[in-house]
């Protein structure tokens, strides 16, 4: 055990907190700094070296945690959720690692669905800097190191743990064989590190299937995708997971119910792909069982019918109803239509504001949107890598009716206002970054 110095007390921890240049890092600001020394994408890498480093240098804590690693393009968070809740309602100690932050950088890693104290951060991270070298490592990386080491000291029976990008190359793939790999919808996004094609993304994110190990795999994936996961699977020799026995119950409105074993399930977020998300995060439950996790039935059901998750199609009663989506990828923007295109049938009008970054492929996700809405208002002030306001209006105005707002503020004021008078509903969309600037705002 070690004594060390947080904030003016001294504490014992498994976790040899140390002193950094005779500087501790004793408030967020300072924290914040430290983090942010690093750059978002860190040096160009080959191999997973770079992470394995990093990992042996703050003690390896990868190789005390149990895990669930999820990859894909979409519906990762969503998954994560559904199976975390599962795990928590059945009374384990579950660790969640999610990117990219929505409200705060501490709520990329929670327990149990509470995020990371201030004060736990800063001392953690007070240790990591001490412990690292001088190479260019991701703010990714260095979060990633936090958060392990967290989650060791907190005990965590379980750790769900989220891709950033890809997954044969991305950081988090330095764990060990995890208890079950799985493996959300794939489609086209992030093309400049990943691919031109979906099969050479799904080869990707294939690369978190590990020796012995297992696979779920979403089932809205293509056939030629499922083909990928089911070739990288046996040639590791990993059980390939089937899908329980579902099917669709209803319309297929606005939230996506089906049955399982003659039971009704009703996901407590709108859009078909919860339908998907939901038997994925099932069958992973299921699974789970068999490797000594005690998940009733009712246990999995709950967590379906009541998790919900910030900026996916969320919906915020009021008057008017908003709708905030953080779809930054043509799959997601499709999702995202399907749901307004069910809403206009009903009767709803609908007033859009939207902005994407330039690293996305915003055309298609505009030509997506816009087309569905009744009054389309586009922003740029949420992030200094926004596409110009004008850009993303002259592309809607095809479709709608479209301007420009000199504020996000100003244009949710504006498409209320709207809404208002025409019993419609005000959707903010495009970018995670967007959808968490609006909740800020709240």
């Amino acid at each position: 055990m070690h004594n060390y110095f947080v904030c003016g007390k001294i504490r014992n921890s498994d976790i040899p907190i140390k002193k950094y240049g005779g500087i501790y890092i004793t408030n967020i600001n300072q924290c914040m700094e430290f983090i942010n020394s690093y750059s978002k994408s860190g040096g160009k890498i080959t191999d997973l070296s770079r992470a394995e480093e990093l990992m042996d240098s703050i003690g390896n804590p990868e190789k005390r945690l149990k895990f669930v690693h999820i990859a894909g393009t979409n519906g990762k968070g969503s998954t994560l959720e559904y199976i975390s809740n599962a795990l928590i309602f059945s009374g384990y100690k579950t660790g969640q690692f999610t990117s990219p932050f929505i409200l705060k950088y501490n709520d990329r890693m929670r327990i149990n669905g509470n995020n990371i104290s201030d004060e736990a951060l800063c001392e953690i991270a007070g240790f990591v800097r001490d412990k690292v070298s001088d190479r260019e490592y991701s703010q990714f990386e260095i979060t990633m190191a936090i958060a392990l080491l967290w989650f060791e000291r907190e005990k965590c029976d379980i750790v769900i743990l989220e891709t950033g990008i890809g997954g044969l190359l991305d950081c988090t793939n330095v764990i060990p064989p995890p208890l079950l790999s799985v493996i959300t919808s794939i489609s086209l996004d992030h093309t400049a590190l990943l691919g031109d094609t979906v099969e050479e993304i799904a080869m990707q994110k294939a690369g978190i299937i590990k020796e012995n190990s297992a696979v779920a795999v979403s089932p809205d994936n293509k056939e030629n995708v499922i083909d990928i996961m089911l070739k990288t699977a046996k040639s590791k020799n990993a059980e390939f997971l089937t899908h329980e026995d579902t099917s669709p119950y209803g319309d297929g409105g606005l939230y996506a119910a089906f049955i399982y074993k003659n039971q009704r399930y009703q996901p407590a977020m709108a859009g078909l792909h919860q339908y998907y998300n939901s038997i994925t995060a099932l069958t992973a439950c299921c699974y789970l069982r068999k490797k000594g996790f005690d998940i009733p039935d009712e246990n999995i059901k709950k967590s379906i019918e009541t998790t919900q998750v910030m900026a996916r199609v969320q919906m915020i009663d009021g008057k008017p109803p908003v709708i905030v989506d953080g779809g930054h990828n043509p799959s997601g923007a499709s999702m995202l239509a399907l749901t307004l295109m069910y809403l206009g049938t009903r009767g709803h009008k609908i007033y859009t504001v939207m902005g994407m970054v330039s690293s996305k492929d915003y055309c298609e996700c505009v030509k997506a949107v816009a087309p569905l809405s009744d009054n389309f208002t586009a922003v740029d002030d949420f992030a200094p890598n926004a596409v110009k306001a004008e850009d993303i209006a002259d592309i809607a105005a095809f479709y709608t009716n479209a301007a420009t707002a000199v504020s996000l503020e100003a244009a949710v004021e504006k498409s209320k206002a709207l809404a208002l008078e025409n019993d419609g509903i005000v959707v903010v969309c495009g970018s995670l970054y967007l959808a968490g600037e609006y909740l800020g705002m709240k």
